[in-house]
């Protein structure tokens, strides 16, 4: 993959590349350049005690060359923010939103970084692994009865 020698810090391992955030658009649009034009998928990981304490992992693939390639992007805790491919690949649009809606990850240049899965006025992003749990009182038909 000789595009790949254009990014100097992006590690190639197998079929999976670790691309750090700055590089991801342009790694991105080298990748789909290079025949890797079939986005897959796109979501977040919450490492949580290491860090950069997330990961963008996004994932495509060449059918002519019948190959996967998996993106890992390192994103810190302290600054979530990624660039948004929806400019290389349309149909990352709604596995961004997700991924901003569930992790608090913010996709810079996303045509429409809203909720997706959560109402509107829900505090937090429920997979980030420091989300309080939170529980339903849960009352069983009859419980109560005296037999």
């Amino acid at each position: 993959m000789e595009w790949v020698a254009e990014f100097p810090q992006t590690t190639l391992d197998g079929e999976v590349a670790v691309v750090p955030r700055a590089d991801l658009l342009p790694f991105v649009t080298a990748a789909r350049d290079g025949g890797f034009t079939t986005f897959i998928d796109l979501c977040g990981v919450d490492l949580f005690r290491e860090r950069p304490r997330f990961e963008v992992v996004t994932n495509l693939l060449s059918r002519g060359m019948k190959r996967r390639l998996r993106i890992r992007t390192p994103v810190p805790g302290d600054d979530p923010t990624v660039a948004s491919i929806t400019s290389v690949f349309a149909g990352a649009n709604f596995y961004e939103r997700e991924t901003w809606d569930l992790f608090g990850i913010v996709f810079v240049g996303h045509p429409d970084l809203t909720r997706i899965l959560l109402p509107d006025d829900w505090e937090g992003h429920p997979l980030r692994k420091d989300y309080g749990l939170g529980s339903v009182p849960v009352q069983f038909k009859g419980a109560h009865q005296a037999s």
